[in-house]
């Protein structure tokens, strides 16, 4: 598989992103897990390198130091900065620190090869965890049965192993539409096998943004297919459409009534198009925690409330039907409910604790990352720089897709990390094409 020992300390943070677990500091406060000190290692390596000379952080990577300086300005302006800190330090970390150091630590295209080739081994780890758990009815609680696949993390982080999958699917999906003849076909399977774990997440959000991505990467093989002719464009267009097919076909064991998983993911389709006239008390919820964000900005609209900032003054803004936590239970935590800390939309939660220079800045980053990532894969030329290419343009899509519905929590939040890594790695040309052997 190859790659450099710097490769490898990013596979760490990686596999540790899965263990459970964790430390917790300050009182409570914080909770440490082990993929948290891998990526302090991970960060320490690349400033070592750089301090070295070794490697030199590209000119674009002073896309990052807008996102630093609003964070850090509202930081200073928030009602309790000290209380804002670990808010700030967290922020700092998942979007810039770890990224950065992906960048640093990559030299060479053969370096991201087990960097990818770990995302969706762990995925598929997860998703074979979280499939067992669907089937023996061990899983997270859903609509009274323990039937929502989680892996690993467990019902407290719900949303952590559909973001696992998410991504494995979309590197699969990336190979897929790129590479030929036995890598295609394994790489088709492999995303066929993960839509199976991902339709079992019962995560509505996840869904949807897989769809966003895999159309994002159907449009740019498209458009990179009609430099080449007809029939290359006919393969890939029906390569994706194999792959469009495996991600709704996993839940279309919806059709056969004798699977109560079936009808448990038959009953959240459909409330994804009732979730406006007719929402859930999940969705209703979230419409309330987003109003309340709102709230929050409107009182201080320039900076927002500080890093952390929601969680500590939701109460203050909170309209009154907003519940008093969410039900989580599974037979490893058993039942708990847990206080609603965030918006469950990056976007607001960085508008209300950032303000509007904080969301500017964070808007700025997502779109020079597309843009360039676009712009890269339209030079493409060798299969293994456009697989690359659309693996970017599809984690782009499906990242701020998602960003609508959820924000960063928990240990899959430094894989996120490492993703973002590895999106801004290609768009922003840190490892050139160096020959057929790279």
């Amino acid at each position: 598989m190859g790659g450099s020992r710097g490769a490898w300390a990013v596979v760490l943070v990686v596999v540790l992103a899965c263990v459970p677990g964790g430390w917790e500091v300050s009182g409570g406060a914080v909770t440490v897990t082990p993929a948290d000190v891998a990526s302090a290692v991970l960060v320490a390596v690349a400033l070592a390198r750089l301090a070295a000379g070794g490697r030199r952080l590209p000119r674009a990577a002073l896309l990052l130091l807008p996102l630093v300086a609003a964070a850090t300005a509202a930081t200073w302006a928030a009602p309790d900065p000290l209380a804002a800190l670990p808010g700030l330090l967290r922020f700092t970390q998942v979007f810039v620190l770890v990224p950065l150091a992906v960048v640093v630590l990559l030299p060479e295209r053969r370096d991201v090869r087990p960097v990818a080739g770990a995302v969706v081994a762990a995925a598929l780890v997860q998703g074979a965890i979280g499939c067992v758990q669907a089937a023996s009815g061990s899983g997270a609680s859903y609509a009274g049965e323990h039937v929502r696949a989680v892996g690993t993390f467990g019902a407290g982080d719900v949303m952590a192993m559909a973001t696992l999958v998410s991504y494995g699917l979309v590197i699969a999906l990336a190979v897929g539409l790129t590479a030929r003849g036995l890598a295609r076909a394994a790489a088709l399977v492999t995303a066929a096998v993960l839509a199976v774990p991902l339709a079992l997440s019962l995560s509505r959000g996840a869904w949807l943004a897989m769809l966003c991505a895999a159309a994002a990467m159907l449009a740019g093989r498209a458009a990179i297919s009609r430099r080449r002719g007809a029939a290359p464009a006919v393969a890939s267009l029906l390569a994706g459409a194999c792959g469009l097919v495996v991600l709704t076909g996993a839940s279309g064991a919806a059709a056969r009534p004798a699977e109560p998983e079936a009808d448990v993911i038959a009953a959240r389709l459909s409330s994804i198009t009732s979730s406006f006239s007719q929402p859930d008390r999940s969705v209703g919820d979230r419409y309330s925690l987003w109003q309340t964000a709102l709230n929050m900005w409107r009182d201080r609209p320039l900076l927002g409330a500080g890093p952390k900032g929601f969680a500590a003054g939701r109460d203050a803004y909170a309209p009154l039907d907003l519940s008093s936590g969410s039900d989580t239970d599974d037979p490893v935590s058993g039942y708990r409910r847990q206080p609603l800390l965030s918006p469950h939309n990056m976007y607001l939660l960085v508008l209300s604790e950032q303000g509007v220079l904080g969301l500017a800045a964070f808007a700025l980053l997502l779109a020079g990352l597309a843009v360039w990532s676009l712009r890269r894969l339209a030079r493409a030329r060798r299969p293994s720089g456009r697989a690359a290419g659309l693996a970017a343009v599809g984690v782009l899509a499906w990242q701020i897709a998602d960003f609508a519905y959820a924000d960063v929590g928990g240990a899959v939040s430094l894989v996120m990390s490492v993703m973002l890594g590895l999106t801004l790695w290609w768009a922003t040309g840190a490892a050139a094409e160096r020959g057929p052997g790279r």
